[in-house]
C-alpha cells in the first residue's frame, strides 16, 4: 500500500509543479502597443482598460506580470505568446509566508 509521502508527492515538491509561476512579458521594439493589448484581450480576456494596463507596463517598465497560477496552464500562455510574436517568459512567482 503506497504512503502518504509517495515519490510522486516528493517529486512535484521538489521541481515546483504545485507552485505558481508568472507569465512575463517583455518589450521589444517590434510589436505596435496596439498590437500588444490586442493579444492580451485574445489570449487572457483582459478588458480593453486591463489590457492597455499591461502594455503600458511593458512599455514603461519593460516588462509585466501578466498571469500567475498553475506551471501547465503559464506554460500553454507562453506559447501562445510567443505564436502571436510576443517576447514572454516563465518565472517562479515568490513565495509569501515562508
Amino acid at each position: 500500500m503506497p504512503s502518504l509521502d509517495s515519490p510522486e508527492k516528493e517529486t512535484l515538491e521538489k521541481t515546483g509543479l504545485d507552485e505558481p509561476w508568472n507569465v512575463v512579458v517583455h518589450n521589444d521594439p517590434v510589436n505596435l502597443m496596439s498590437y500588444v493589448a490586442l493579444i492580451f484581450r485574445r489570449v487572457f480576456g483582459f478588458s480593453r482598460e486591463k489590457a492597455e494596463e499591461h502594455m503600458l507596463e511593458v512599455h514603461q517598465k519593460g516588462r509585466s506580470i501578466v498571469w500567475t497560477g498553475a506551471r501547465e496552464k503559464a506554460e500553454l500562455y507562453v506559447q501562445q505568446l510567443h505564436g502571436h510574436l510576443l517576447l514572454a517568459t516563465l518565472e517562479p512567482a515568490p513565495q509569501h509566508g515562508t
